[in-house]
């Protein structure tokens, strides 16, 4: 489907306007795509991103600062971010060995098994790539990364 077709316009005023609402456009489906995954595992992206972030570390961890420097969405409340993860026990928060003034933020070993378990249901979301073939995503990675650049 085009975006003329998805939103329902005959033509834009510009082929760089037409690329921002088409880049725009398409985030917005495929966030919603990824919410819908997460929300099933009680978690959103960000928490995720979160978690994604200390399982790297992991069993060592990240000061916040650490975690929204590595951030994909670069969250000034990541703080209470971690707050809800220590609730929902998927993170632990400890006094840093380097910085006694920092807390380090460690993933739980309960967060690292529903991680895992996204792992295997993660199929589901690289389908929403079904109409790409590998050397499309290639180049769209390559001209996103040149548009950023």
């Amino acid at each position: 489907m085009t975006i003329e077709e998805a939103i329902k316009v005959s033509e834009f005023p510009s082929l760089e306007q037409k690329l921002s609402i088409n880049l725009i456009y398409t985030h917005s489906w495929a966030y919603e795509q990824l919410q819908q995954f997460f929300g099933e595992h009680g978690l959103t992206s960000q928490q995720y991103n979160v978690l994604r972030i200390l399982r790297g570390r992991y069993p060592e961890g990240y000061t916040t600062s650490e975690i929204l420097e590595r951030m994909m969405e670069k969250n000034a409340g990541v703080s209470r971010l971690v707050d809800r993860l220590v609730k929902k026990g998927l993170v632990v928060k400890r006094v840093s060995s380097i910085d006694k003034r920092l807390v380090d933020v460690v993933v739980s070993e309960n967060a690292l098994k529903i991680m895992e378990k996204m792992d295997m249901e993660r199929i589901r979301i690289d389908e929403i790539y079904v109409n790409l073939n590998e050397l499309e995503m290639q180049q769209l990675n390559e001209l996103l990364d040149k548009l950023r650049g």
